[in-house]
């Protein structure tokens, strides 16, 4: 069982890259704990900027050290900082198109037991609004490092959301097929796709063996790339197939499955439906217990699969 979170894989590149890299800059809101990057800090205290809690301070910091050349990486709960700090993301990253990674660190329904001001159910359809603005949620560890190597090479604003618990490894460190703004086709199968992003495409995976033994064969997709979404592979995984199922940890509007839902009725028209968390304040509990409370979990998403069927 992986015990390595991707805010950890986060961490690891970038402290690898640093050692050659001086221009390279991360900056937390008094996270460096919770985003794994105190080790970081430790190493290069000259290439660390802690602002305190002060979401906006930090997103507009890092915008200006962009301007002056460096490569930041601001660090904050997704919660808040596709929250609080939104203008500054909308107008100092993104319509002044500066070269920042904005990592929302314990996405989705990671803080569980925090309840609803925790939880960040809204950041991919918030984020995506933005013009200029990127959005990825890798799937796992080995995807997570792919990522950021790929961000450290281009100069575009980006916001990468990642869970605070360690996932089940989706890909190996000697298998990790990786493609900028290219999402992955995982299994392929004639009857139903399913589309996933972040920490439900493991689920997703899981769920097409469960289906697999009933006879029912699925595709399913890694659209880690929310925005820009890949259309070319979206459209190839959904040809043929009866209906496509899209999962997410998130709020049923506005995400990946309005997204898929926009391509799909425009291209190639057939039922489209989202498993998400609900559109009210989510349960208290652990990631696990909200999940499987859901049917956000491969049994969950295999029945609502055999029910399409």
């Amino acid at each position: 069982m992986n015990k390595i979170p991707n805010r950890q894989a986060i961490c690891n590149v970038l402290l690898e890259k640093a050692k050659e890299d001086k221009d390279i800059m991360v900056l937390c809101s008094d996270s460096r704990g919770s985003a794994s990057l105190a080790p970081f800090a430790e190493a290069f205290p000259d290439q660390f900027v802690e602002t305190g809690i002060a979401e906006q301070n930090l997103v507009s910091i890092s915008a200006g050290l962009a301007k002056c050349g460096k490569k930041p990486f601001a660090a904050s709960p997704a919660c808040f900082l596709s929250t609080r700090s939104y203008e500054q993301a909308k107008i100092d990253v993104a319509y002044s198109n500066t070269n920042v990674t904005l990592i929302g660190i314990s996405g989705g329904i990671s803080y569980g037991a925090l309840g609803m001001s925790h939880h960040s159910a809204q950041d991919i359809a918030a984020m995506s609004a933005i013009p200029n603005m990127r959005v990825y949620l890798p799937s796992d560890r080995h995807q997570t490092k792919c990522l950021i190597e790929a961000l450290l090479q281009d100069e575009k604003p980006a916001y990468v959301r990642v869970g605070r618990n360690p996932v089940e490894d989706v890909y190996s460190e000697e298998n990790c097929p990786f493609q900028m703004d290219k999402a992955n086709i995982l299994t392929e199968g004639k009857d139903i796709a399913i589309v996933a992003c972040g920490e439900m495409v493991r689920p997703a995976l899981d769920a097409a063996k469960i289906l697999e033994e009933k006879g029912v064969h699925a595709t399913v997709v890694d659209m880690y790339c929310v925005k820009p979404l890949d259309t070319e592979t979206l459209l190839k995984a959904v040809e043929g197939v009866s209906a496509v199922i899209t999962v997410e940890e998130h709020a049923p509007f506005g995400g990946l499955g309005s997204m898929v839902s926009q391509v799909v009725g425009a291209k190639c028209p057939k039922e489209v439906i989202n498993m998400a968390l609900p559109d009210a304040p989510v349960i208290t509990g652990t990631s696990r217990e909200v999940f499987d409370y859901y049917g956000l979990n491969a049994e969950g998403i295999a029945a609502k699969a055999m029910e399409l069927m």
